[in-house]
């Protein structure tokens, strides 16, 4: 690589310590709000930089990488997920993609054991009781929700945050079970206690609580659709951390309201930020603003991971979470 600082535009506002870094190490243009950048602001920075710094919220599609400049060479992606992003498209124009795996990990499943928890014992309903000041004391059966203990967990998708759920999940007294595209060690089985199920269909119709936790890809595109929904029992709850495109929002939402299921706990929504009115205005649904990996140590994390990925690169060597397409 030139003996030049890489040219490195960031497009959403990031961590103070990794803002200040990057621009330490690189010729680095930093957003100014936090507000997602238009399609024009993207294409201008891909034409001009070479290195992008994409979240998310950014789509990058094979139109934009057409519009690539030729000194554009690194997607380095602040995050785990690359669905936002054409990889296979920018690896057949040369522009290399990394990621952020692993960082989120433990937060994210910290945040699906605090779903459970919310919906199964109805904590919002009681924390809007107080705050409205309506409570009117200790009764008997205010507000009874469910114990978790003792409770079957269905996990479908036992990678890295699948596993950390279930071990969780295990030291609240919950029995695990799970379905995934290949059964895991049985030493990871052992570990966890864990009960492997092939059949997607018949793991649904026997859990208690179903936590999704499996990447988007199109085989995974509305896997929990509506036939597999009804096969849940109307006791049940379905938990969502990793992409709202995997269940069938509008589906989910009308077997809420009719009390074909018992409750959601969502961080994630099919159509972004356009929440299915239906869920908003239930009692048995509690909702997140994808808000699963916002802890402070893991952000800077994911930003220290964008950093190596680009020092890495600029030093002539292959980042060390380069993305490769059809390995995801």
């Amino acid at each position: 690589m030139s003996a030049e600082p890489l040219s490195v535009v960031v497009t959403r506002r990031l961590p103070e310590p990794v803002e200040k870094r990057l621009g330490d190490l690189f010729n680095v243009t930093l957003r100014s709000d936090d507000s997602p950048m238009s399609r024009a602001e993207l294409t201008d920075a891909m034409q001009s930089a070479n290195v992008l710094v994409p979240t998310v919220t950014d789509q990058i599609d094979a139109g934009m990488m057409a519009q690539a400049g030729p000194d554009m060479r690194l997607i380095a992606s602040y995050g785990a997920g690359v669905d936002h992003i054409d990889v296979a498209t920018a690896r057949q124009r040369g522009i290399l993609v990394s990621n952020t795996p692993g960082v989120v990990t433990e937060d994210t499943a910290d945040m699906t054991m605090a779903l459970i928890l919310s919906v199964t014992r109805r904590i919002p309903e009681g924390l809007a009781l107080m705050q409205a000041g309506d409570w009117s004391g200790w009764a008997p059966t205010a507000l009874l929700g469910g114990r978790v203990g003792g409770r079957r967990l269905g996990i479908l998708g036992m990678g890295r945050i699948g596993q950390a759920v279930a071990r969780r999940a295990k030291a609240f007294g919950m029995q695990i079970h799970y379905h995934n595209r290949r059964r895991v060690a049985a030493e990871i089985e052992t570990e966890l206690g864990a009960t492997y199920w092939d059949d997607l269909d018949a793991m649904v119709s026997r859990v208690d609580i179903l936590s999704v936790n499996c990447p988007s890809t199109p085989e995974t595109f509305h896997l929990m659709n509506a036939r597999r929904l009804k096969l849940m029992k109307p006791s049940a709850v379905i938990v969502n951390t990793s992409r709202g495109e995997v269940v069938d929002e509008n589906a989910l939402a009308r077997m809420l309201r009719t009390g074909e299921l018992a409750g959601a706990g969502l961080d994630v929504f099919e159509f972004g930020t356009e929440v299915n009115k239906d869920l908003r205005d239930l009692p048995n649904v509690v909702l997140l603003p994808h808000m699963s990996s916002a802890t402070e140590e893991g952000r800077i994390e994911m930003g220290e991971k964008v950093i190596i990925n680009i020092k890495t690169f600029a030093d002539g060597h292959r980042p060390p979470d380069l993305v490769v397409p059809g390995v995801l």
